[in-house]
């Protein structure tokens, strides 16, 4: 149990940088890129979207295995 617990507070940055990612696509795909370019590049709208939606899969993904592993633990200190 205790480790379920530590790795849950590993994936709280993992969240925030995902809830990041669904807010802000534009600038979390130029995150760490600025300074490669001498203008602003110009992100498209594909990718933008495609950002939204992996980062809105992921953060599903995460939060039901974390669910599932979870109740399995309950599940097994009870039985």
């Amino acid at each position: 149990m205790a480790d379920f617990i530590v790795i849950f507070f590993l994936f709280i940055p993992v969240y925030g940088v995902l809830l990041w990612s669904y807010f802000d696509p534009e600038e979390s795909l130029l995150w760490g890129r600025r300074g490669m370019y001498k203008e602003e590049p110009e992100i498209t709208e594909g990718a933008k979207k495609y950002t939204k939606i992996l980062s809105l899969v992921l953060m599903i993904l995460i939060t039901l295995i974390f669910a599932i592993v979870f109740f399995n633990l309950i599940a097994e200190k009870f039985s």
